[in-house]
């Protein structure tokens, strides 16, 4: 299908170079959409170094707000009414709002002023979130609040079969399913450096268990530990060890708890994916994923995947054939899915080719064209809308009209 090149504004509260997988999608999303002939603005917070003279037609940059217990994350917060002069002299074709947080309500109340169409993703999982920082009794309120918000929108894309029906289940409509891709050439399994491998004392038969993603409480890295010791004791033949990439609020702590193991801190690029093609086994026990974009980048890496079934690992892990799921939750199961992938090296080695396999195939022009057919479709629906159905009624948004201005 042929379609015209549309003006598309990206708003989100995170966004490259940061470093996590709303980040990650969004830059892949901007930068495809931009070879494609799409002309590209992106709304965000200003991030740390950064001037607001760096702002152009391709970029506004807003404040922002550090998000309470989780350094290195912010809200964005910006005017409803500069959105909407903005928007009134550069007038966009569609919106894709990425985060929810006050940015995402001002633009979202801005756009229905100007009737502009939007569409929405679902890539955090706040109300599972908040439990985990104790906050457990906001957890309604936070469904409310995102069911209101996406409701506003033509459609709510969400990464994995699981999230979508989740989310039918908690009254959310118009939901539209949107994978992920991964980049086959740089997480590529040519990339195992011995040296590397050397540097964590390890030699050529030895085990790397690794874990790539943000340490905070809402991944359930607790199980890291029970698990690697499950191993230690159904493979003490074999030498393993821990490695752990990635930063954030539970590091210290991890540290403490796993003192053989070896922070490699938050890599980036060609590092990175050395890390990942150097490992051998990869622990990902999240329960709290919209979708997981390290276990496609571990995939195809080449690395033998447990997880449990649900999000990414669902979608993309054939349990026995390319890696090993559990049952959510079921921490006896994931710690019996890792050792059993270790019981011999053929075993290992058919495991860590067919997620190669499946991987390669997972690129993300495909992604990108299924997006730009969604931002392509809330446009056309846009046109034909009454008026009276783009008409905003500020005394039922949450917190009246001064909500995110």
């Amino acid at each position: 299908m042929n379609i015209p090149p549309l003006r598309i504004t990206l708003v989100s509260e995170t966004f490259p170079p940061e470093i996590n997988g709303v980040a990650n999608t969004l830059g892949r999303l901007s930068e495809g959409l931009r070879l494609r002939g799409h002309q590209v603005q992106v709304v965000r917070p200003r991030q740390v170094g950064e001037s607001a003279g760096l702002a152009d037609d391709s970029l506004l940059l807003c404040r922002g707000w550090p998000l309470p217990g989780y350094p290195g994350l912010q809200w964005g917060e910006v005017s409803m009414h500069r959105l909407w002069r903005r928007w009134r002299r550069q007038r966009p074709d569609v919106l894709y709002i990425a985060t929810e947080g006050p940015l995402g309500l001002s633009a979202l109340r801005a756009a229905r002023r100007l009737g502009i169409a939007v569409v929405s993703g679902f890539h955090t999982n706040f109300p599972q979130y908040s439990g985990q920082y104790g906050l457990g009794l906001l957890a309604r309120l936070l469904t409310h609040y995102l069911r209101w918000f996406h409701r506003r929108t033509a459609t709510t894309l969400v990464p994995s079969a699981s999230q979508r029906l989740e989310l039918q289940r908690r009254g959310f409509e118009r939901l539209a399913l949107m994978a992920r891709g991964v980049d086959a050439q740089l997480f590529n399994p040519a990339r195992r450096s011995q040296a590397l491998r050397q540097s964590w004392g390890l030699q050529a038969d030895d085990i790397a268990v690794l874990h790539v993603g943000r340490l905070a409480a809402e991944k359930n890295l607790g199980l890291l530990q029970p698990c690697l010791q499950a191993l230690q004791r159904a493979h003490p033949q074999r030498r393993l060890r821990l490695i752990v990439v990635g930063d954030g609020p539970q590091r210290a702590q991890l540290q403490h708890q796993l003192p053989e193991a070896i922070f490699c801190g938050a890599q980036r690029g060609e590092v990175l994916a050395e890390h990942y093609a150097s490992g051998d086994l990869f622990l990902f026990p999240s329960l709290t994923e919209t979708f997981g974009n390290v276990v496609l980048e571990a995939l195809a890496s080449g690395l033998a995947v447990v997880a449990y079934d649900e999000a990414a690992a669902a979608q993309h892990i054939r349990h026995g054939h390319s890696g090993a799921l559990a049952m959510p939750g079921d921490q006896e199961a994931f710690m019996d899915a890792a050792c059993w992938l270790l019981e011999d090296d053929e075993t290992l080695r058919r495991v860590r080719l067919n997620a190669r396999q499946h991987a390669s195939r997972q690129g993300w022009q495909a992604i990108v064209e299924q997006f730009e057919g969604h931002l392509h479709a809330a446009c056309a629906a846009s046109q034909v809308r009454p008026a009276a159905a783009v008409t905003p009624r500020p005394a039922t948004e949450p917190g009246g009209s001064g909500s995110g201005s």
